[in-house]
């Protein structure tokens, strides 16, 4: 008989490796932030964490082939990069993988890849109403300019939900890695395990390649704590 969605799932949530946008904020004026890539540096982190996956599912299941590892991640370059390094550092681990538009990153619209010392220069009218309305309702309410607000993830990022849920009732995965970004990353614990957005708001974006483990519907923690960004 098919154990529970709660008593059998493991996600392993990943955020992505560090890019080169985080190395240098400088290249998101030329380059759109989807098709940003891995720094040299976000390689080396994403083969560690692919190396920490792998210890943790070999405690868990013994050798590769017994049991069916999925791998889901973002659209974006970066996402894909981390999750082709953590294939390969993982040594076999990973049966298959496949990409959720919903998992993307927060989208920033106007304010994107623009330094926050610049907005109030460039963008003063749009900057100083966003300012205005953060301090009246809180930031994860609050839409950027042509953007999204914290909330608005949230609400995609659940969206996504029964795709994990199909793949342990139709499918028997009971092993996810999901990679994904920092603010989608705390949306997804948000939302599976049904924390409060005051949780949200006091829970800091994590490092790049940190991994978070949720078994079933409890919230364990991170793992692994990655490498803070430059």
């Amino acid at each position: 008989m098919l154990k529970s969605l709660e008593d059998s799932v493991r996600i392993f949530l990943l955020r992505h490796a560090q890019s080169q946008g985080n190395v240098d904020p400088s290249l998101y004026r030329d380059m759109a932030d989807h098709a940003i890539p891995l720094s040299a540096g976000g390689q080396a982190q994403a083969r560690e964490a692919g190396r920490r996956i792998k210890e943790h599912l070999q405690a868990i299941h013994g050798e590769p082939g017994s049991a069916r590892v999925r791998m889901w991640t973002s659209p974006y370059e970066r996402t894909r990069q981390t999750g082709d390094v953590i294939v390969e550092a993982a040594g076999g681990w990973v049966t298959d993988r496949r990409e959720h538009i919903l998992l993307c990153e927060q989208q920033f619209g106007l304010f994107n890849g623009v330094p926050d010392d610049q907005l109030p220069v460039r963008f003063p009218d749009e900057y100083a109403l966003h300012s205005k309305q953060e301090q009246a309702a809180g930031k994860f309410w609050v839409r950027f300019p042509l953007g999204e607000s914290r909330f608005d993830v949230a609400t995609r990022v659940h969206q996504a939900f029964g795709t994990f849920h199909r793949d342990l009732r139709k499918h028997g995965i009971e092993d996810l890695i999901v990679v994904c970004h920092g603010v989608t990353l705390r949306a997804f614990v948000m939302m599976w395990c049904h924390y409060s957005p005051e949780w949200f708001e006091t829970e800091g974006n994590p490092g790049n390649c940190a991994i978070r483990l949720i078994e079933g519907s409890e919230d364990r923690g991170y793992i692994f704590e990655g490498f803070e960004d430059p």
